[in-house]
């Protein structure tokens, strides 16, 4: 027996898109993560063309420097762990305000 009227749609066909959207997502950090250049992006390759680089500070907080995760060690599998965590981190984060924002909605025209 489902918990689900026959109207309610299940969790996963109401969010079928948003869930082939996480595992599109997933898939591309876990196949061009890995392939990203090390050399500077173009902010920081500016800022030592122009000699300002070291006038920088380092932020004073950093949740994964360098897009690894602490404690482990094979390069590869850090930097598409880190990715998957940016990406999990993003889709709760739209998640969460589309939910607060429907509910929102659903309150002001219940008013």
């Amino acid at each position: 027996m489902s918990n689900t009227t026959p109207s309610e749609p299940s969790f996963f066909r109401r969010y079928r898109w948003a869930i082939a959207g996480l595992l599109i997502t997933a898939l591309v950090v876990i196949i061009l993560a890995p392939l990203a250049s090390s050399d500077p992006d173009g902010l920081n390759r500016v800022s030592e063309d122009r000699g300002f680089a070291e006038q920088g500070q380092d932020a004073p907080y950093e949740f994964l420097p360098g897009y690894s995760v602490p404690g482990i060690d094979d390069e590869r599998a850090t930097v598409i762990i880190s990715g998957l965590i940016g990406v999990a981190i993003v889709f709760v984060l739209t998640m969460a305000f589309g939910t607060y924002v429907r509910h929102q909605s659903r309150r002001s025209n219940q008013t």
